[in-house]
């Protein structure tokens, strides 16, 4: 699906959005959740002079959560950025026993699936969780996890920024808060920006991408159905491609 979204450019009340003009054009992924295939489909879509960006929640709820973050470290020119999903995954790697319940009802249960861990439920502590905790980082390997932690949170070109969940918008994202941007903010999707800057995103699933308002939806919720989303960022226009 193409579907060039310029004439849907709108300005808030009190909002000062000019068209995107990111410095350089560039592609951004919405969030893959273990779909490697949906990545593998939707990457030979995209205009191939483009550089590319991934806006977080590489891991959870999809099928294959370890070798999708295997192929985007195995791929340095695609620009990988940290979402709530690798934020657990690395809590509960280095707090099992704290942070594990929460990632496990957030899709960790299918990660560990994926790695061939059983047995292990929502409510799972102690002794089986830390070995769950064990084989994770077995099968991730130092290197992997090292690059997840070092996944930056927030790139800016021109008046575009890019980030995976969401920003105050009463704050210049230069003094944006690290855990909202990978956890969201309570305005983010209600207030508009007051400084002009376009916000793509991912996090938040929606029917369909969408560019109004100074935000650039890309979550089209690629886990469950089968839509893998990108936006084409270019001088004045934005457009999508999905699988």
């Amino acid at each position: 699906m193409i579907k060039s979204l310029l004439d849907r450019f709108r300005k808030p009340a009190g909002a000062r959005f000019e068209p995107p003009a990111p410095e350089v054009p560039f592609a951004a992924v919405g969030d893959i959740h273990g779909r490697l295939d949906l990545l593998e489909e939707l990457l030979p879509k995209l205009p191939q002079d483009l550089h590319i960006i991934c806006v977080g929640d590489y891991v959870d709820r999809g099928p294959a959560s370890v070798n999708t973050l295997r192929f985007l470290k195995d791929h340095p020119e695609i620009l990988c950025l940290k979402g709530n999903h690798e934020d657990m995954l690395l809590d509960f790697i280095d707090r099992p026993d704290e942070r594990g319940p929460r990632w496990l009802r957030n899709g960790g249960l299918q990660t560990l699936a994926d790695i061939g861990v059983r047995g292990i439920s929502e409510t799972t502590q102690g002794e089986p969780l830390i070995e769950a905790r064990h084989r994770m980082a077995e099968e991730m390997g130092a290197e992997l996890i090292s690059w997840v932690r070092e996944l930056p949170l927030l790139h800016e070109t021109g008046n575009v920024a890019v980030l995976h969940a969401g920003a105050d918008p009463a704050k210049p994202l230069s003094a944006a808060d690290k855990r909202t941007l990978i956890w969201g903010h309570r305005d983010f999707l209600q207030v508009p920006r007051q400084d002009g800057t376009w916000v793509v995103h991912g996090h938040t699933i929606v029917d369909a991408p969408s560019a109004e308002d100074g935000r650039v939806a890309l979550d089209t919720g690629a886990y469950a159905t089968g839509r893998l989303t990108a936006g084409i960022v270019e001088a004045g226009e934005v457009r999508f491609i999905s699988t």
